[in-house]
């Protein structure tokens, strides 16, 4: 029997948050004005949380304290299998869901995490984050961290996806660099429930995500710990992160995929423009139909995709259009990147152009096809 395909990054993603059930978006009407009193209350304890948190020193009380509070606020933070956790292990690895993951474990355990791609800042601060730039000075930086001798220890929490999902279908690639820090990493399974809306969204801030976390009756963290995984003889990081993948998929019922935030970042373009991603999908299913047989150059083929591009778009000239495709080598990406404006160039006039435009080389089947299915999409 064949394992079942790996997820589409449509299925690791949320790109709405309202429900699309009409009971629940009709629960969700009946409970907005409790939902608002209780996200403006909340947000006067979250300041009383904040402060008591950069108050006391990083201590059992501490956590106890504040995990309380957290719980008030209506993020509740449980866990499972705690006689597994390993203090010796100074890397521990989770899955990523929501922009609050480091917060919620490090109510359960003294831990530190890097912010990847942002510079050090008040912001980073007060989100909890470890103050560190550049990754391949912040590689470095975290060995001597795990390395120093100072009591009591603080232990590293990563995330190798680097990209949070919604935490139901499967994890993205993981990352090779946060298992080239020490040979034993102690994985971590979470789990985020939360009622009527989402859990994250793929294009919404911390802000957004922070505003929806007070609003809603509740979230709840559940955290299950593994048991510490130790490095093989002779294998790479990249063989490591792969089986630490594929052990925290087991353990939440879901897949380990090959996708990436850039995968990601791709998904999301293509949700902004339904149109666009209509048309495009249009265009790599005939690809292998109507592309010129493997003799012709690939000077031949990319005028072909050229001149493909210049039928949706008609006012971008067409050198425009080669160059962006010798670097991109997409259609799609080519496109998104006219529509975007992330290439410059100055409109045609296509008033003189309509009606001498060459007859396309595809067969009538596939410009009818291609009509046909555009305006479905208006």
């Amino acid at each position: 029997m064949e394992p079942p395909p790996a997820p589409g990054p449509e299925r690791l993603f949320d790109s709405h948050r309202l429900p699309g059930d009409g009971f629940l978006l009709l629960a969700l009407l009946l409970y907005a004005p409790v939902g608002f009193c209780l996200l403006v209350l909340r947000l006067f304890l979250g300041i009383h949380v904040f402060l008591v948190s950069c108050a006391l020193p990083d201590s059992v009380l501490r956590r106890f304290v504040v995990r309380t509070m957290c719980a008030v606020l209506g993020l509740v933070a449980r866990q499972e299998d705690s006689g597994l956790r390993d203090h010796r292990v100074r890397v521990l690895i989770s899955n990523h869901v929501t922009p609050f993951d480091h917060n919620i474990v490090n109510l359960l355990t003294s831990c530190s995490t890097p912010l990847l791609n942002s510079p050090p800042s008040f912001v980073c601060w007060s989100r909890g984050f470890m103050e560190m730039d550049g990754r391949g000075e912040l590689v470095e930086s975290l060995k001597r961290f795990c390395a120093s001798t100072r009591l009591p220890p603080t232990h590293l929490l990563l995330f190798p996806e680097e990209e949070a999902t919604n935490g139901r279908e499967g994890l993205l690639h993981f990352s090779s660099w946060p298992f080239s820090i020490q040979d034993v990493v102690q994985p971590l399974t979470l789990r985020v429930q939360r009622p009527l809306v989402s859990v994250t969204v793929s294009d919404a801030s911390w802000v957004s995500e922070l505003l929806w976390s007070l609003f809603v009756p509740f979230t709840v963290y559940q955290v299950r710990w593994l048991r510490p995984v130790h490095r093989h003889p002779g294998e790479g990081n990249e063989e490591f992160a792969l089986r630490v993948q594929q052990l925290v998929a087991k353990e939440l019922g879901q897949t380990g995929t090959r996708l990436t935030p850039a995968d990601k970042a791709e998904h999301m373009k293509r949700q902004r423009h339904p149109r666009l991603r209509l048309q495009s999908d249009l265009f790599f299913a005939a690809q292998s139909s109507f592309l010129p047989s493997p003799g012709p150059s690939p000077d031949v083929q990319l005028a072909t995709l050229a001149q493909r591009v210049k039928e949706v778009l008609p006012h971008v000239p067409l050198d425009v259009i080669q160059r962006d495709l010798a670097k991109t080598g997409c259609i799609d990406l080519t496109i998104t990147n006219l529509l975007e404006g992330a290439v410059a160039f100055i409109p045609e006039d296509i008033t003189e152009r309509t009606q001498s435009l060459p007859t396309a080389s595809a067969p009538k089947a596939f410009d009818a096809c291609l009509m046909m299915m555009t305006s479905q999409a208006l």
